[in-house]
């Protein structure tokens, strides 16, 4: 009778990992989120400039790769959440670098 009532131990989860519910550690998925939002930036704030389209789209073109992947081997929400976001990101700056001069804008043909 007692046994019925001992709680189960609760898993410790560092006050640090937001909706990381698993605790365990996902270095690569959290190396392939921190890349896709760094690139995310990067290509965002450059389609801004004109000039910067070779810098805007090829960041955005990888930042979508790399968010792409993330998002098939992430394993947290907190990981989903911020791949979206970085992959929003290098989406508009891959799309407005394109729009703007492309991959190569000029330098091949």
């Amino acid at each position: 009778m007692a046994q019925a009532f001992q709680r189960h131990p609760r898993h410790h989860r560092h006050p640090s990992s937001l909706f990381a519910t698993d605790g365990k550690p996902h270095p690569l998925q959290d190396t392939l989120m921190a890349v896709t939002l760094a690139l995310g930036v990067l290509s965002f704030v450059t389609a801004q400039f004109h000039s910067l389209h070779l810098v805007a789209s090829w960041s955005g073109l990888i930042g979508v790769i790399t968010g792409a992947y993330g998002q098939f081997i992430s394993e947290t929400t907190r990981e989903r959440t911020f791949l979206i976001i970085g992959l929003g990101a290098s989406a508009v700056g891959f799309f407005l670098g394109m729009a703007r001069g492309g991959l190569f804008g000029g330098v091949i043909g």
